[in-house]
């Protein structure tokens, strides 16, 4: 190996310093005038850098940096010192590939998901570090988002996209720690729109301009399911027919985030129609449990996706559903998958069914419950007002 002996004075120090700030078997040698990384029982590596004062002061922070990356990593040395390199400012990444072994990591990550999610946001990264080298994890955040509206659902996914792939990409070595997504990140919140209400007529208008054929079938079958039983349409991958205290009941066994409790999510619950009326007021039962339990198909909602992005986009190649969209807009209000389930809301409520009961149905707490849909409480102030008009 060629080391030599150490004369100057900066080499203690130097090697006192890399021994504080990583382990007291880290040890920096001479050899051939350059230096080399020599860690006991782990082998060595070598180091682009001369083995002088100057030298030193550019390595200890790539010794710190192949250091953190060792600890508590199973790797080699060699694999950190490499990772270390690797997120170097004077090394370009190969992002392609870094995107393809994240893409690995994500296994549950499908083709259309990662196409429509994570690609454009990961591509944006690329972009960033091609031009002038972002400022830290904040100011790349900011670039790679700022495509999308502030406080939209796209902008939102994306973000989440993103930081788990900064997050991946920083413990491995592949990024600086300075590229870790910030804690929060300055935005201005979009105001949540009103979700609409749909009608029973407007729904039954709906099923009647729905073209015929098999797939069109099931998709009226998914629509009929979601109003009648207040689904979000998430909910149509996980029903399930259940042997109860009078006999088969039909169960979503779906379970999302509640919401303002760390990893609490909602259990599953046993549905409950609420029947659409007809023009006469008359209850219409479409059987729907019975044609679940004799197997009749829903249509193909997306594998590894939202069940509600797959009903928007059948919905919005409906003449009818647009139509009564722009209606909506000029309302003020948002007609989405979730009027279906917003209408199931409002008719408990004019039902007077208690709230409790109304939110164990819909499967959230009364708290969340409230926040969506209090506005269809009965208004106290209107009772009041009428019985002066009399």
């Amino acid at each position: 190996m060629g080391v030599l002996r150490n004369t100057e004075p900066w080499v203690k120090p130097f090697r006192d310093q890399v021994r504080a700030s990583t382990a007291p078997d880290w040890w920096v040698l001479n050899s051939r005038g350059r230096m080399r990384l020599q860690v006991k029982g782990l082998g060595s590596v070598a180091l682009p850098y001369p083995w002088t004062l100057e030298g030193s002061t550019q390595a200890l922070p790539r010794i710190q940096q192949i250091f953190k990356r060792y600890a508590g990593a199973q790797i080699t040395l060699a694999a950190a010192a490499q990772n270390a390199d690797t997120a170097s400012s004077h090394q370009k990444l190969d992002f392609n590939a870094l995107f393809e072994k994240y893409r690995a990591f994500v296994p549950n990550a499908g083709d259309t998901t990662w196409k429509t999610f994570y690609l454009p946001v990961l591509k944006n990264l690329r972009a960033c570090f091609e031009g002038k080298t972002p400022r830290d994890g904040e100011a790349l955040a900011m670039e790679c988002l700022k495509q999308w509206e502030q406080g939209s659902r796209m902008r939102q996914t994306s973000r989440q996209k993103l930081y788990g792939f900064l997050n991946w990409a920083v413990r491995r070595g592949y990024l600086k720690s300075i590229y870790l997504p910030p804690a929060t990140l300055p935005e201005t919140l979009k105001p949540k729109r009103i979700g609409y209400p749909l009608s029973d007529s407007q729904i039954l208008q709906l099923l009647d301009n729905l073209p015929e054929g098999e797939t069109h079938y099931r998709w009226r079958f998914a629509i009929q399911l979601c109003a009648v039983y207040g689904l979000r349409p998430e909910e149509l991958r996980h029903l399930v027919i259940k042997d109860g205290v009078s006999g088969p009941e039909l169960w979503t066994i779906y379970q999302k985030s509640m919401g303002g409790t760390k990893g609490a999510k909602t259990e599953p619950r046993r549905l409950h129609p609420l029947f659409l009326r007809d023009g006469d007021g008359t209850a219409i039962d479409w059987k729907l449990q019975a044609r679940l339990q004799l197997g009749e198909k829903l249509p193909p909602l997306n594998r590894d996706g939202d069940g509600g992005q797959a009903l928007n986009q059948y919905l919005r190649r409906r003449k009818f559903w647009m139509a009564l969209r722009g209606e909506v807009e000029r309302l003020g209000e948002q007609l989405t998958p979730y009027s279906f389930r917003h209408r199931y809301a409002k008719h408990m409520h004019a039902s007077n069914v208690p709230i409790a009961n109304i939110s164990e149905a819909m499967g959230h707490t009364i708290e969340v419950h409230l926040k969506s849909y209090a506005r269809f409480k009965p208004n106290a102030t209107a009772d009041i007002v009428a019985a002066v008009n009399i």
